[in-house]
Parts: C-alpha cells; sequence; structure tokens
C-alpha cells in the first residue's frame, strides 16, 4: 500500500491512497481500489458527504493523452475517507500497460456534482504489476515476504521489504522504505491522522504480536512522574508522598487520600506543562493529548481491545496500578494510556487517560494511578 499526501491550494486538502487487487490466480484483475481523505482547507474532514470524482489514466506523463476515464459519485464516511473501484468503463482492460508509464488524474467536486474544483495527478508505480499479471514471467520475484515489485519505465525491479515501522517514500518517482526514527526510535505512522508514534509502548520490549503479549505491555507510570524506577512493575510501593517534582527514591507511591496524587501539594505544569517537565519520552517525543487519543480510536475498526490492537499502534491491554495501594488490575484485560490532558473533574485533581476492553473512551483517573505511556513524535 503506498501513501501519499497531496497538499492541494483550492478548496481542499486530499491524502491520497491506491491500493491494488492482487487476484491473480486464475486471471488478471480488471479493477483497483482506490481511497481519499477529503478535508476541507481548514484541514478539517469533510465527513459523511457526496463527492463527486472524476478519474483518467493518462499515457506517457502527467499531461498525455487520455486513455480511459470515467466518473463516480461516492460518500466519504465519518473519518472524511471516501473508497471506490475503478475499471467500470468498457474500455479499462484495453489498456497496455506495458506500453510505458501512466499517470492518474483525478478530478473533484465536493459539492457532489460535476463541477469539477480540484485536481491531482501522479504517475502509476505499481499498476502495471498488478494488472499485467500475464507478463508475471518478465517480472523479477521477490525473495521473502513484503518484497515489491515496480516498473521503473524500461523494466520490472524489486524493491526488498522494509523494516518495522518504515514508511514507504518516493524520491525521482522511485519507491524507497525510510526507518521513521529519531535518535534510533522506531515509529509507525497512522495513514489517516498523519500522526507519528513510537511503535511500543515506553518500557516494551518489542512491538506487539497480540493484544495480550507480555512482552509489548511495558511500564506502568504515574500521571506526570518522570522515569526514575517508580515506573517497573516491580517497583516497591510507599505512602511517602513527595512534595517535590523529583521524589528521591524510585518508589511506587501509593496516596488513597485527596488529591489521590503522588505529589502533594499538585503541581498541573508537569507532563501537561510547555516546558513539558518530567516527560519520560525520548527526545523528540511526548505524552498524546485527549484530543490525539481521540483521532486515533476513531479510526479503529471496532471500538474495542480488539480494534485497539489492530490499529497501526498495535496497542495491548497491559492493566494498571492502583493509586490506593499499588495493586495491578485489569492486566491482560484493560488497557489503560495516559493523556497530558488535565480534568475539569473535582476541581481538576484527576488527569486524562485511554481506556479499553469491551469499548474504548477517554475518561479521568487520580494521578497516583500508574497507567501505560505510549509517545507520540513531536
Amino acid at each position: 500500500m503506498n501513501t501519499k499526501l497531496y497538499q492541494i491550494k483550492l478548496a481542499l486538502i486530499f491524502s491520497l491512497t491506491i491500493l491494488f487487487n492482487s487476484n491473480l490466480c486464475s486471471q488478471t484483475p480488471e479493477k483497483m481500489s482506490y481511497q481519499a481523505v477529503v478535508r476541507n482547507s481548514d484541514n478539517s474532514l469533510v465527513a459523511n458527504a457526496q463527492v463527486g470524482m472524476k478519474i483518467s489514466i493518462l499515457a506517457g506523463s502527467a499531461t498525455g493523452a487520455v486513455v480511459y476515464t470515467e466518473t463516480k459519485t461516492a460518500t466519504t464516511n465519518g473519518n472524511g475517507l471516501v473508497s471506490l473501484e475503478i475499471g467500470d468503463g468498457s474500455n479499462f482492460n484495453g489498456i497496455n500497460w506495458s506500453n510505458g508509464t501512466y499517470f492518474i488524474k483525478t478530478e473533484t467536486d465536493p459539492a457532489g456534482g460535476a463541477n469539477y474544483t480540484i485536481t491531482g495527478t501522479s504517475q502509476l508505480l505499481s499498476v502495471p504489476y498488478a494488472l499485467h499479471a500475464k507478463t508475471a514471467s518478465s517480472v523479477p520475484n521477490g525473495t521473502k515476504t513484503g518484497d515489491m515489485q515496480y516498473w521503473n519505465g524500461a523494466k520490472w525491479s524489486v524493491v526488498p521489504a522494509g523494516n518495522e515501522g518504515d514508511v514507504l517514500t518516493f524520491k525521482n518517482n522511485m519507491p524507497k522504505w525510510v526507518g521513521e526514527s529519531t535518535g534510533g526510535i522506531s515509529t509507525v505512522v497512522n495513514p489517516i491522522t498523519g500522526k507519528v508514534w513510537m511503535d511500543r509502548n515506553l518500557g516494551a520490549s518489542q512491538v506487539a504480536t497480540s493484544s495480550t503479549d507480555a512482552a509489548a505491555f511495558g511500564d506502568l507510570y504515574q500521571w506526570g512522574r518522570g522515569t526514575d524506577g517508580h515506573e517497573s512493575r516491580l517497583s516497591v510501593v510507599t505512602t511517602s508522598v513527595s512534595s517535590s517534582d523529583s521524589p528521591d527514591n524510585g518508589n511506587f507511591i501509593a496516596n488513597p487520600a485527596t488529591p489521590f496524587d503522588w505529589r502533594v501539594p499538585q503541581n498541573s505544569n508537569l507532563w501537561n506543562g510547555a516546558a513539558n517537565v518530567n516527560n519520560p519520552c525520548p527526545s523528540g517525543f511526548r505524552l498524546p493529548t485527549e484530543s490525539e487519543w481521540e483521532q486515533e480510536r476513531a479510526t479503529w475498526t471496532t471500538n474495542n481491545a480488539a480494534g485497539a490492537f489492530g490499529s497501526p499502534l498495535k496497542l495491548t491491554v497491559g492493566g494498571m496500578r492502583s493509586f490506593a495501594d499499588g495493586e495491578f488490575s485489569g492486566v491482560g484485560i484493560n488497557g489503560n494510556y495516559w493523556a497530558s490532558t488535565l480534568s475539569n473533574e473535582s476541581g481538576g485533581i484527576y488527569s486524562r487517560f485511554l481506556y479499553f476492553k469491551s469499548t474504548g473512551y477517554v475518561i479521568s483517573s487520580h494521578r497516583a494511578t500508574a497507567n501505560s505511556v505510549r509517545c507520540i513524535k513531536e
């Protein structure tokens, strides 16, 4: 799957994703899939709305002859995503994909008609391989899972599989895997939100292989506290609260009394402040906000633990530790992820966090509670 962001300074901003069918069992695929996330000029989603689209295939260049065209009326979903298949026209199967390069041109009317105000054109790099399956004998084979073939204008070439968290980019119309990392930190990108995240929880030894993968649970942090040892699932529990931002020990500080915080008096300018005091994330990363968690949750296929793991972030059910006594709860059952956002409840003594099990939502918790942390790129 190839994802490219086109910023068209007219009426909308598009994020286009071209997906190619790969049914090579008995005959050449007859269609290709097309997706676009439609945004307004202020970058807000155009959700649950009809848009009119005209798709053309051009031969040779971005201004080449039109060899195929069709029009569509499609409806965006709640995330602004429109999905359709290209190839309904009678002459689509007559395109000779082996005869040079081709480009796809899209024209869009956000009002749903044929008054197309947005135009975008890009070269098709993978479609010839998908639709020209009859010449597969001349296509070089990959050597391992994830290898890809692309037409470079003269011959088929192999792009070796990338690494976990890599992003497929294009330079001089050539596909290339690029490791999206900062200081050696592996990351993952949600193609819908465009946000870049660490590919695992803080303290986790690997990317999750399942929702209940214990090696991917990672550490549990009390809100606003730095990496000082308390985050370890083996840390000792104490009831001696701290009066400073940096306790003089690495114990888990339990506090069953108001304000239910490891620090008394409270400091609401820790993870939430502009200076990002006690930020436990690597350089260039921070805690996500409540809004950023909600944006990610909106892209899940199901609003529960299964949807959380099925997302690009592969979130796990690592449970939590109680603010009152440091006891564990929900390990292997619930997912609990801190946000940097403060809560307005009870005079603002709580903070927000993402919770999921059979359903998912963002709620408030005591700051002495210890939850998982997943860092987002600045």
